[in-house]
């Protein structure tokens, strides 16, 4: 039997020992999801929630993300709800995002139903058309917006109540000419800091997500008291690329404002990629629950010279990317879910 199980092991070991050290995706070996190693004595509750509470500490400048910036276009107008205001967008002649009200002053048509027209956003109920520069006499204006070229912004200066800002605060990203970018959203019945104190919660990947991370280990977890200098979390962790390879990395999460959390690649395959997660409220729901929009965005990197051609099949490959964030957002939501839940009942 001893011989039996060498026999068997030896060939894997042998591959094992003769894999280029330079290959990105590395074997992995079979791992029985029930003999991880727990996390549930390093997953401290007391770290976590005030690690919450200090990025929501941070100052919005009063902005939210309101959609892909691919989503808001010259041909078509986009509707969307952030903290209970029915909002339109469009692009007007120059290309730049126009974001307002989406109750047309008239009669209070939606106006994400209507068409755009010569640039004008024309509502379907009367006609009536609204230019990017407003109708002030009708009492429609447009809102201050920001498009950062993956995300269009708008600023909500009544809704938090904080001294506005020109721009939101963003991360650092890959030059967008050199990356690949993909955005993904989903909805649910919870706020933002619970989507917020989910990814602050990065010891439940491998255990909550088995089948896209393994080997995940924090490697440094902020104090209770940390400064902003030293708040993130640093992660160990293998990104896994079916269920016998992967490829391993070294990732921070950092919150420059109260409803973003982002992780970054500091060393490893994707070296300054980022995934940014942006939580914005919808407002409540018929049921009286709060809703929250998971607007996702994926801008990675690579210096292999692959990767260009990663760029040019861009359109095939974002649907990969968004059915990939889809599947942990499902997951995470159930979680963010939870947490609310029991904040209401509790």
């Amino acid at each position: 039997m001893v011989e039996r199980r060498q026999r068997v092991r030896g060939p894997a070991a042998a591959v094992l020992d003769r894999w280029p050290g330079h290959w990105p995706l590395r074997p992995l070996p079979r791992q029985d999801w029930g003999r991880q190693r727990p996390t549930v004595g390093q997953a401290d509750v007391a770290v976590i929630d005030a690690a919450v509470k200090r990025a929501q500490a941070r100052p919005s400048g009063n902005w939210f993300v309101v959609a892909d910036s691919r989503l808001v276009r010259a041909d078509r107008p986009y509707g969307m709800t952030i903290a209970g205001r029915e909002l339109v967008a469009w692009r007007d002649e120059r290309g730049q995002a126009v974001v307002g009200s989406g109750v047309c002053p008239h009669l209070g048509a939606a106006l994400a139903e209507g068409r755009i027209v010569d640039h004008r956003l024309v509502c379907r109920w009367h006609g009536l058309a609204v230019p990017a520069s407003g109708l002030p006499g009708w009492g429609w204006c447009p809102l201050p917006s920001y498009d950062d070229g993956v995300l269009v912004w708008v600023r909500l200066d009544d809704v938090d109540g904080e001294p506005p800002t020109p721009r939101p605060v963003l991360p650092s990203r890959p030059a967008l000419p050199e990356a690949l970018s993909a955005v993904t959203r989903l909805d649910g019945v919870c706020e933002p800091v619970d989507v917020v104190a989910n990814r602050l919660d990065p010891w439940h990947g491998a255990w909550f997500h088995p089948y896209s991370f393994t080997r995940l280990r924090v490697v440094e977890a902020p104090a209770v008291d940390a400064t902003n200098g030293q708040d993130r979390f640093s992660v160990d962790v293998t990104f896994r690329v079916g269920s016998r390879f992967g490829v391993p990395v070294r990732a921070e999460f950092t919150c420059p404002e109260p409803r973003t959390v982002v992780m970054r690649i500091t060393s490893g395959e994707g070296e300054g990629s980022v995934v940014e997660t942006h939580a914005t409220p919808l407002g409540p729901g018929p049921d009286g629950r709060e809703r929250s929009a998971v607007i996702e965005a994926v801008v990675a990197t690579s210096p292999r010279p692959g990767f260009v051609l990663a760029r040019g099949l861009a359109p095939a490959l974002r649907p990969l990317v968004r059915r990939a964030a889809t599947r942990l957002w499902r997951d995470d939501l159930a979680y963010a879910e939870r947490r609310y839940a029991l904040r209401r009942t509790g």
